[in-house]
């Protein structure tokens, strides 16, 4: 049979849940890990969404795995944009039926949305279209960008860019997947999702410079505690970190152990 070797985009927490029943070993000062079975071979690098340019050239021995990998896997190909469903992301993502945002979330909560919006000197009624969950993402896009960083930067759309032409891109997920998942959420989930993001927007940018610097050294005792910090501190976010996070690295773990079964 022939040997497969499969470059595969995660999430971080993905690391630590790899079945030993396989071979895995770490490369040294990367984020990247080879895990082998008798017939196939998967390089899970662990990606970051928005990056500086700085970061740039990554180390040779992520590239040498790139290089030798027959496909690219990703959670979702976000090159392909003729494959979004543009109606769907308006639906999913902002109030089409005369609601807005006052509606759906707490006073305490529209209050902090307020002090946000001051600060980034933008009107308030700019967001009150959007529903929480989206209002997140938009919130926490706007401040990275502003810090210098951007997903034009980012490790998956970095080796989206290598491989087209030349390596055949699987999704681990999908674009609809995702929006499925977010747009799910109920009222009190989506609150409790933009809270989670209203909490540390004032320290956002510090934080990715950590998660960021401890990539790129490969420190992954420092990744995990970061990422259990931000976690686990809020207990009542765990259960939706499960649907987030948890749930998502198992079935992605799941994907990757049948490659390696081939």
């Amino acid at each position: 049979m022939k040997r497969k070797r499969i470059t595969v985009r995660i999430l971080l927490i993905l690391i630590l849940l790899i079945s030993t029943a396989y071979s895995v070993s770490y490369a040294q000062n990367t984020f990247l890990w080879q895990v082998k079975s008798k017939g196939s071979t998967v390089y899970i690098l662990g990606s970051v969404h928005f990056l500086k340019k700085d970061v740039y050239p990554l180390s040779k021995m992520i590239e040498a795995a790139f290089d030798k990998s027959d496909f690219l896997a990703v959670e979702a190909n976000i090159d392909d944009v003729n494959r979004l469903d543009i109606q769907k992301l308006l639906k999913s993502a902002v109030y089409m039926d005369g609601s807005t945002l006052d509606k759906h979330v707490s006073k305490k909560t529209l209050d902090i949305i307020k002090e946000e919006s001051d600060r980034l000197e933008m009107p308030v009624e700019m967001f009150y279209n959007q529903k929480p969950w989206f209002l997140g993402l938009t919130l926490t896009s706007l401040e990275l960008v502003k810090s210098g960083y951007n997903p034009e930067y980012g490790i998956d759309k970095y080796f989206l860019n290598k491989a087209t032409g030349k390596k055949k891109v699987l999704e681990l997920e999908s674009f609809d997947y995702q929006l499925d998942l977010l747009s799910g959420f109920n009222d009190d989930e989506q609150e409790l999702f933009l809270l989670y993001t209203l909490k540390d927007i004032k320290t956002l940018v510090q934080e990715v410079d950590n998660i960021v610097d401890a990539w790129k050294s490969g420190a992954a005792k420092r990744m995990e505690t970061i990422i259990e910090k931000n976690s686990i501190e809020d207990r009542g976010f765990i259960p939706l970190y499960e649907k987030l996070v948890t749930n998502r690295n198992r079935s992605i773990t799941i994907k990757i152990g049948n490659t390696l079964a081939l």
